[in-house]
């Protein structure tokens, strides 16, 4: 049960769960941008071409347009697309919260400790602790850490 558990939580911590996650998010927000576009835009531009209500044309009233009694209800797709962006920007900042707060967790990779050093004669690699160089067969100092 313990080993079950373990393999969820990796499974659940993963980054691309979270990434998907989000983009179930923002893509149920663009589909409210798309039905208020559909509601509000292409509905009553059909209703024009099919003939819709009479009434006073070019009246903009509360983020409506009525013209010939079809109400454009701009409003509403301009709101959606400002609950889009906000939506957008929150998770936007908490993925970054998120990956910011799971960097600290890692360790960092401490470099690896040299295992060559640079001959001071001839500027050949050569063992760290070598005293005499392979390639000019100088001397070499060794330093006392």
């Amino acid at each position: 049960m313990k080993k079950f558990l373990a393999e969820f939580k990796e499974f659940a911590l993963k980054g691309n769960v979270m990434d998907m996650a989000i983009g179930v998010i923002i893509g149920a927000a663009f589909g409210n941008i798309v039905t208020a576009l559909t509601d509000s835009f292409i509905n009553p531009i059909i209703q024009l071409a099919t003939g819709g209500n009479s009434g006073e044309e070019g009246v903009a009233i509360g983020g409506q347009l009525n013209i010939n009694g079809v109400i454009f209800n701009y409003g509403n797709f301009i709101s959606a697309i400002i609950n889009f962006l906000i939506i957008a920007f929150i998770l936007f900042l908490m993925l970054k919260a998120m990956n910011k707060a799971m960097s600290l967790g890692k360790k960092k990779e401490e470099e690896a400790a040299p295992t060559t050093k640079q001959c001071p004669y001839c500027f050949s690699d050569i063992n760290i602790s070598a005293t005499k160089c392979p390639c000019c067969t100088s001397d070499i100092e060794v330093k006392a850490e």
